[in-house]
């Protein structure tokens, strides 16, 4: 089961997930959250990527005096599992009641209706 983590060791996995290169240093993450705007001072840079070790979302190997951090759990594992925990908590495990709602609300741009509904008709078509 894939554990929750805090909004800021969310910052830190966007970047490692978005990184193309297999590996990530600890210089491309301090530069990343600069550039969305959430600097980090290195300590607690330190702290959080020792977090999401414990947790199980990243492994470091130590190349001389650097660490390359690889990650465990992909960017969909992590997005499905939220939302399956969204779906339970809000929902009782309801997607009709999500979908419903997100309708009924007025929350999706016609654009995105519209794929829906093909995304619909192609899951249908799948049984």
């Amino acid at each position: 089961m894939v554990q929750q983590i805090s909004d800021a060791e969310l910052e830190i996995m966007k970047i490692v997930w978005g990184n193309p290169e297999d590996v990530t240093l600890f210089p491309y993450i301090m530069d990343g959250l600069a550039a969305r705007d959430k600097p980090c001072q290195k300590n607690t840079l330190i702290v959080l990527l020792s977090r999401l070790i414990n947790k199980g979302f990243l492994s470091a190997k130590k190349i001389g005096r650097r660490n390359e951090y690889t990650t465990l759990v992909s960017e969909a594992e992590y997005q499905t599992a939220q939302t399956k925990n969204f779906l339970d908590k809000i929902y009782e495990g309801s997607a009709k009641g999500l979908v419903s709602n997100l309708i009924m609300g007025d929350l999706l741009t016609d654009g995105e209706y519209e794929d829906l509904k093909k995304l619909l008709e192609k899951g249908k078509e799948k049984q």
